[in-house]
């Protein structure tokens, strides 16, 4: 079997079109996933036959949550000859599959794993056989939006003989390959906005016809959550195990995890969230202002917008699980409001940060 050079030449060329296109000119979420590795035959008779070997898959993958992609395959394997008298092996593969992948996260250094699988028509001199391959592998992404990714994998795949067929080898083939992925994606939108400051919500009036309208021995006067009951030395608020109400705002024990350098909500921060609303819900003369901070690394335009899409998606929790859109609001402070110093690891952790201010209007014998 000997590689047809005009094929070899077609095929290159447009992997190297596809590469040099902007992921928009797909449309959707699209993503440009190309392996070039090192392939090695596993079992008999092609360990007897072929040595090591070159291969390049090209995926397109379309992404229907931030988890999961799907899209088609298209695959090309040399394996040399061990000697003078065997051609070389040669296969293509045609085919789609799925991709599981873990959202780049600033807790693992914007490390992004995936896993993934496709069902195959492979070809393979004048044999056309079904097989199968899966991967695992994780990008690092090469530039601050995110459009390019950079990371090694290893793959496996499986070609099935069947049916039999007289003067050919009738075993399944076996194949593995390693290498480095190149990955071309949409990124993270970066657009040049003027940051507008955001009316801070208007505050219902409370009325209260008491002194202590909770009863709880904390007078509304100094009661920092007046329609729940809470201990006095907590505020008069209850003892959430997650955040504290203090006088204007809702101080987090537990730190809000996003996908890195995005917007995405990591599953470790909705505990957190859901004891937000709770807040909210027991505490509904409160009307929260969600901000929204980063450290000082990248660009002011891209921190800014960063901040603003991680306040909103927090608003959107909040809504989601509802706490009356009528009641937040979100904006975004990029880096211009640290807590803390950015010229350490760990001071630029604590910078990246969302906050929740709170704001209530309390009226106590027609006094405010």
């Amino acid at each position: 079997m000997r590689i047809d050079p005009e094929v070899s030449r077609k095929v290159s060329a447009l992997a190297l079109v596809l590469m040099t296109l902007p992921m928009s000119a797909f449309g959707g979420d699209i993503t440009l996933h190309v392996e070039p590795g090192l392939s090695v035959p596993l079992t008999e008779p092609q360990t007897d036959e072929f040595g090591a070997g070159g291969s390049q898959q090209v995926k397109v993958l379309y992404g229907l949550t931030p988890y999961l992609s799907v899209g088609p395959t298209g695959s090309f394997m040399f394996l040399s000859a061990d000697d003078d008298q065997t051609e070389s092996g040669v296969a293509w593969g045609f085919g789609g599959g799925a991709r599981l992948v873990r959202p780049a996260d600033e807790r693992y250094y914007g490390i992004k794993p995936w896993v993934d699988a496709d069902l195959l028509y492979v070809r393979t001199g004048e044999l056309s056989r079904p097989g199968f391959d899966a991967a695992l592998g994780f990008g690092v992404p090469l530039d601050e939006e995110q459009r390019y990714w950079l990371g090694p994998f290893v793959r496996y795949l499986h070609i099935l003989q069947t049916p039999k067929r007289n003067g050919y080898d009738n075993g399944d083939a076996q194949i593995l390959t390693v290498g480095l992925s190149f990955e071309i994606g949409p990124g993270i939108e970066k657009k040049k906005e003027t940051a507008v400051a955001a009316a801070a919500p208007t505050a219902t009036p409370f009325v209260s016809t008491s002194l202590d309208e909770d009863g709880d021995g904390t007078l509304d006067a100094d009661d920092r959550c007046p329609l729940v009951a809470g201990p006095k030395e907590n505020g008069g608020c209850p003892e959430y195990k997650k955040l504290v109400v203090k006088k204007d705002k809702l101080e987090l024990k537990e730190k809000l995890y996003f996908a890195w350098n995005d917007s995405i909500l990591q599953e470790v921060s909705y505990p957190v969230l859901d004891e937000v609303v709770q807040a909210l819900t027991e505490n509904r003369n409160f009307r929260v202002q969600v901000e929204g901070h980063t450290s000082s690394e990248g660009g002011d335009d891209h921190n800014q917008t960063l901040s603003e899409k991680r306040a909103e998606a927090v608003l959107d929790y909040l809504v989601a699980h509802g706490v009356g859109k009528e009641r937040l609001v979100s904006k975004g402070f990029a880096s211009s409001v640290p807590i803390d110093t950015n010229k350490t690891s760990e001071g630029r952790e604590n910078n990246r940060r969302v906050e929740f201010v709170v704001s209530f209007i309390l009226l106590n014998d027609g006094k405010m």
